[in-house]
């Protein structure tokens, strides 16, 4: 899934309107899995210039980029830490790492050719998912169209749910993000087959 559609994910299943640190840490929980990708994959984009076939086709796949994507997207740490913070009843925590679960989770469902080695520490293997959340070759086509569809719809559930201005900026802002590049590609590519 896109970056955009985890934090609204989080955001719906464990953001509290009148808590705001239960809210902002169901948004970090959305993101921090992927945030290793961005600085890496920045790093080597905009610092050292590499070019972007080599980081998304080669780096990407090395053992020293999957080896952090392993950490960071564990269903098994990030369910380890859900399970302690609802333990403990610790209700900012509880929101943090359920929305980095869920986060892992989604993505399991979604990576093909991408997929992580995600049950780390127990295991190395890799799930390949049936479809892809871009991969027309795997679906693409249809999941990234229903990855929007009900990014929009909990859009609404947050806007009813969130009454302040920032927040709802903030709402907005996370769907103009999930739609804009989907919308961009449709409209390059109509009529060319892909």
């Amino acid at each position: 899934m896109n970056t955009p559609a985890h934090v609204i994910f989080g955001l719906a299943a464990f953001g509290k309107a009148g808590k705001p640190w239960v809210t902002a840490a169901a948004m970090a929980g959305g993101l921090i899995p992927d945030v290793s990708l961005y600085v890496l994959a920045g790093v080597h984009l905009f610092v050292l210039n590499t070019p972007p076939d080599v980081v998304f086709g080669t780096l990407y796949f090395s053992d020293a980029w999957q080896a952090v994507f392993r950490v960071d997207h564990s269903i098994v740490l990030w369910g380890l830490g859900f399970a302690l913070a609802l333990w403990f009843r610790a209700e900012i925590l509880v929101a943090f790492t359920g929305a980095a679960l869920l986060h892992s989770v989604c993505d399991l469902l979604v990576h093909h050719d991408d997929a992580r080695a995600q049950f780390w520490p127990i295991s190395t293997w890799v799930f390949h998912s049936p479809v892809s959340y871009w991969d027309r070759a795997h679906y693409g086509g249809i999941v990234a169209p229903l990855e929007i569809a009900v990014c929009l719809l909990l859009t609404v559930v947050l806007w009813r749910r969130y009454r302040s201005v920032g927040m709802r900026l903030v709402i907005a802002g996370l769907m103009v993000m999930e739609a804009a590049p989907g919308i961009m590609f449709m409209l390059m590519f109509r009529g060319q087959g892909h």
